[in-house]
């Protein structure tokens, strides 16, 4: 069966069969799901991104920086 084949089943069935469908495709992609690799326990300080703008002096007050920021931007 092609996948405009099984379009056209879909579409011609009453919207409670659709429903169902549309349940069992959502079963099937949970079932299916790939699983998700776990995420290396390395400690945040040790993050490569942490601690990469240190050097930028606009950025030693944050609060000011994004304060400024908006302003220049919209105003407030």
């Amino acid at each position: 069966m092609t996948n405009e084949e099984i379009l056209r089943e879909i579409d011609s069935l009453p919207p409670e069969g659709q429903r169902l469908v549309e349940s069992f495709l959502a079963f099937l992609r949970q079932r299916y799901a790939r699983p998700v690799a776990p995420l290396d326990d390395v400690p945040l300080q040790d993050e490569q991104f942490i601690g990469m703008w240190r050097d930028r002096n606009d950025l030693t007050d944050s609060t000011a920086w994004v304060r400024g920021l908006r302003e220049s931007e919209w105003g407030q």
